[in-house]
Formats: C-alpha cells, structure tokens, sequence
C-alpha cells in the first residue's frame, strides 16, 4: 500500500515539475518490476481537473516506484502523445517504458523488442449500495461486443445487446491470455401489442487473446450461438475461429482496426442445416475511432459461393461531448443482409435503428 502512496506522490511531484502541463494530473499504474516495466511498459494517465479542455504536454520521463520497491525511471514513448487536447473532467492514457541505462561508449541502448505481456489487477472491487456490498475483480472485466439498445424499423424494431469478457487468470503466463466472454443480443417488437421478446441469440465464448508487438492481437477461440429453441425450431451455431487484429495509429487521438478472422463450423446446427450458406466462413471488421470521439465501425460476413452475406454497420459518439456529465453514447446502428435473428438466418432483412449504448 505505501508503495502504491509513494508512487502516486512522485508523480504529482512530476506534475508540478512540467509547467506545460501544470493542469493535467499524471497517474501512473505501477509496473511490478523493472523488468515488466522494460517488456510490458507503464499507463500513465493525464487527468484534467480544470474547467476547459488542456493541450497535451506531457513530462518526458517520471519517476516511480516499481510494486517490488525498486525505482524506475520511466521514458514517454513520444507516438502515445499525439493526441487532441484532454477535455474538462477527462483523461489521456499515455505509455511510458522503463528509461534505458546510459549506454557504453559506441553503444546504442534500446528497449528489448518483444510481444509484450498482458497483466491483470488482483485487487477485488467493492461497491455498497442500498442492496447491500457487491464485489468483483473489476479489471479483470472489460467490453467486449457494444452493449446497447437502438429503436428503429423491421419486424422487430427494437434491439439490444449485452456483451463483456472476463479474464480470470492473472499473470503473464499462458493462462493470462484465456478469456471467457458473454454476448446476448435480443430482439424487442415493441411496436406491438404488448411489445414481446420475439427471439433471443445466446452466444457464451472462450478464446486466447495474444499481442504480438504493440499493434497485433491474435485470438483463437470457440463460440457457441443458438436461439435456446427446443427440439423442433433450434437453430446452434458452433464454430472454432482465428482473429487477428491490426491497429493503425493515425495521429491526434485518430486510431484504425482491421480484423479479418474465419471459421469452422462443428456438431449439430439444430433445424439450420445450411446455416453456414447464409454466414459463411469468413468475415472482417474494420473500425476508425477517436479518442473520446466518434467511432465508426462496419462488420461484414459471407460466402462468396453462394454471393450471400451480411454488413452491419455501427455509428457511436460519447453524449458526454454534447453537454453534461452523461456516461453514455448516442450510438446508431444498421443491417442488411441475410441472419441478422437466427430464425430468421436465410431470409434478408436491411433495418436501422438509433439508441444508447453503454459499451462500443
């Protein structure tokens, strides 16, 4: 504990040694050694407690203490800091290293180049309410699909979604890697009488998420999708997949997300026997965000032999940007193509809808 006090003390004292930057309060995530800090590199967030949005200026180096008790000196890697300015209230999460020792005479001292490691938090997280305390390893939890709900056209005019992953072990082993994710997307015709659920997609998910270098992720996984029918209108979809994912840094808080992946499908399909004419094995997301910004991303699927398919598109903007202190996005969806319900997985539907999101 008096490590994580100290550590937060040198930083403040960091703030005030960086007169650029005297409105931006930097907090660092301590590294557990020297040598994460070197391999993995060290959050640093910029938090802005003044009234008006402040230019990002950030100190070139600061002084921690690793949670062993050595202590670092850490170096800003400069690409993290091109950012727009850090609204009133908000943060900049920047990405330090450990500083490297004065090299010899001739030599070049550099930061060994390696996939870096993924380290999970072990403090659990209470929260105490008027139904009493609740607690979680919130860290580990983290947004996985959006989660939301958007109102709009179609049969079934209203969708939502819930959608998160949990990384349950810690550490930088294999295991460390392991994600256990949940995705359930349900379809509301609220413009009904008595506006019913009319079908349901219940997706659990496992799959290992591994960096490679600091702009490649490579996951493989297994996700089960099924509408929970019975016997005579169950339609499941089992597929082993590989994902890998691009990130582009565009500049000025600009980032890009390419991620093809493909599949296999496996075991039964229930009463959707040529379900995988309709998905097809294959497809790609692509994405363009900015920080505390807006978010455009476009999914597509198919199955170039049989020229059916699907695009869904999703359009997202923090309300926080609008006025208020409002944790939410206004966030627009559509989708055209065959599948969008699972019932419904070989006819084509185009919808669109508009809503909030807590997750994109």
């Amino acid at each position: 504990m008096r490590i994580w006090i100290l550590s937060l003390a040198l930083a403040t004292v960091a703030a005030f040694a960086a007169p650029a930057s005297a409105q931006l309060r930097p907090l660092v995530a301590p590294p557990e050694s020297a040598a994460k800090a070197s391999t993995d590199g060290v959050d640093v967030f910029l938090i802005n407690e003044g009234a008006a949005p402040v230019p990002i200026a950030a100190p070139d180096t600061i002084d921690t203490i690793a949670q062993d008790g050595t202590a670092l000196t850490l170096e800003l890697i400069r690409s993290t800091a091109d950012a727009a300015p850090v609204p009133a209230g908000g943060f900049a999460k920047l990405r330090y290293r450990l500083a490297p020792l004065g090299p010899a005479a001739g030599q070049v001292a550099r930061v060994p180049d390696r996939p870096r490691a993924v380290s999970v938090g072990d403090g659990e997280t209470q929260v105490a309410d008027s139904a009493g305390v609740a607690s979680a390893f919130v860290e580990r939890f983290r947004p996985y699909e959006p989660t939301y709900v958007a109102i709009g056209s179609g049969q079934e005019n209203t969708k939502a979604q819930v959608s998160f992953a949990l990384r349950p072990f810690g550490g930088t082993g294999v295991l460390s890697h392991l994600n256990l994710a949940y995705t359930h997307t349900f379809f509301w015709a609220f413009n009904r009488p008595s506006g019913p659920i009319t079908t349901s997609i219940y997706s659990p998910e496992v799959y290992f998420d591994v960096p490679v270098g600091d702009q490649v992720n490579v996951a493989f996984g297994y996700r089960h999708s099924s509408n929970g029918g019975g016997p005579r209108d169950s339609i499941d979809a089992n597929r082993l997949y590989l994902r890998v994912n691009r990130q582009f840094d565009l500049g000025r808080g600009w980032r890009l997300d390419v991620a093809p992946q493909g599949w296999v499908f496996f075991g039964t399909r229930g009463i959707a026997t040529d379900l995988d004419r309709f998905w097809g094995n294959g497809g790609i997301t692509a994405s363009i965000t900015q920080r505390n910004g807006v978010k455009l991303a476009l999914y597509g699927r198919g199955d170039p032999t049989t020229g059916r398919g699907a695009a869904e598109l999703f359009l997202s903007y923090p309300l926080r940007r609008i006025g208020g202190d409002v944790g939410l996005y206004l966030f627009g969806q559509a989708f055209t193509g065959f599948g969008e319900t699972l019932p419904r997985y070989n006819q084509r539907d185009t919808t669109a809808r508009i809503g909030i999101a807590l997750t994109r």
